[in-house]
């Protein structure tokens, strides 16, 4: 059985392996250093519950300067099997989408996003009544790049009819990020905010936490 922690050690080494240290602007020794204090933050108790749950996931946030890791090279580096992923939002219009107030994104050269779930219990749902749902749970809808590290670490959660919107980033208009699935390969795009869509459900996580 895998332990919490060989799940930390083989996420950091997908994340090494995907070129990772160059876009954070570290070498491999610098990156996985800067990361490897996370896996004491993780405990034994964390376990999968059902097949939407992830108990955590390595969200990779900023560059050796403390800028934002760039989201459009992130996302080009997720896959499904071998179908490479990509986002049909341009560079600079991906990156106005900034998290939401509500969420306060940890310090460092990453986190832990934790008790994370695909959200198909809100297929159909739209993403307003999505958030409202969730922030009355004490839950929070996943960011932009939560959403690529989900989908890094683990393709297998983005299925067929059971793909997921990114609640927790934003732009100032009424577009909602999502991840999906398009000719095989795993797309970011957007949809409306007020529009339900029987195969798109909502992200969300329990907590985020930092060194």
């Amino acid at each position: 059985m895998t332990t919490p922690q060989h799940e930390f050690d083989r996420q950091l080494q997908v994340l090494t392996d995907l070129g990772y240290p160059d876009l954070t602007g570290r070498t491999a020794a610098d990156f996985t250093t800067a990361l490897t204090p996370l896996r004491d933050l993780i405990t034994d108790e964390s376990t999968e519950r059902g097949e939407d749950h992830i108990p955590f996931v390595i969200v990779v946030a900023r560059t050796a300067t403390g800028g934002p890791v760039d989201s459009h090279a992130a996302m080009s580096r997720t896959t499904l099997g071998t179908h490479q992923g990509f986002s049909d939002l341009d560079a600079d219009d991906l990156a106005r989408f900034r998290p939401v107030e509500s969420v306060t994104i940890p310090g460092g050269i990453g986190y832990l996003l934790q008790d994370v779930d695909t959200g198909s219990d809100y297929l159909n749902v739209t993403p307003a009544d999505a958030a409202a749902s969730l922030a009355a749970k004490g839950r929070s809808g996943l960011t932009v790049e939560e959403g690529i590290a989900l989908l890094t670490a683990r393709p297998d959660m983005l299925r067929k009819n059971k793909c997921f919107s990114l609640l927790s980033s934003r732009c100032g208009d009424k577009r909602v990020p999502a991840l999906w699935i398009s000719q095989r390969r795993p797309k970011l795009g957007w949809c409306w905010n007020g529009n339900p869509h029987t195969w798109l459900g909502s992200a969300s996580a329990g907590a985020r936490t930092g060194i």
